[in-house]
């Protein structure tokens, strides 16, 4: 086992509708193949969780918020890293984890695609690490920039997978992944 799969942040907080346009309705629905596959073969799966102490956050510890979707539960034997930054690195075991168990490649899912998931990735390359980032199991929301322009999620999907794609992480999708790592 030198593969390990990251879920970040797949939590019910995502399903508040304020966060407004999304793209990719099926990210949490792949990220659980991902999960089931990774299962099966036994190999290293850490959820990763974001956690607010203000009250007001949809991350915060005491609310539905805070827990993880359905579709990837973690199970007994997996780790969840509860993370309050946007790298899972940061102030975090991650790396420790990761290295005392001879990990030398992450597959990375969750959301959302231009925050965490790209922070994260982009730190698992800058450590060295194989790192592939599963495009289908992750999605954006849309964003307005300083001038009040407005970018649809599917075009801030887009570009953050560009600024990813090669630099920091090879870009495949689910059935690209369970195919090359789990198909003989």
């Amino acid at each position: 086992m030198d593969k390990a799969l990251i879920l970040i942040d797949i939590q019910k907080a995502f399903r508040d509708g304020t966060w407004g346009e999304r793209n990719n309705e099926f990210a949490e629905l792949n990220a659980s193949k991902l999960l089931k596959s990774f299962r099966q073969n036994n190999d290293m799966v850490i959820h990763i969780n974001h956690i607010s102490n203000n009250p007001e956050s949809r991350f915060y510890f005491n609310s539905a918020g805070f827990e993880f979707q359905e579709h990837v539960l973690p199970i007994e034997n997996e780790k969840v890293i509860s993370k309050e930054v946007n790298s899972a690195f940061i102030g975090t075991d991650l790396k420790d984890i990761l290295d005392a168990n001879g990990i030398k490649t992450l597959v990375i899912a969750g959301l959302s695609t231009p925050h965490c998931v790209s922070t994260t990735t982009r730190m698992a390359g800058n450590y060295g690490y194989e790192t592939i980032l599963v495009e289908d199991a992750t999605a954006s929301f849309s964003l307005t920039d300083h001038k009040g322009r407005i970018f649809s999620a599917q075009e801030i999907q887009d570009i953050t997978i560009a600024t990813l794609h090669d630099e920091f992480a090879a870009i495949k999708s689910t059935e690209e992944l369970i195919g090359d790592l789990f198909k003989s």
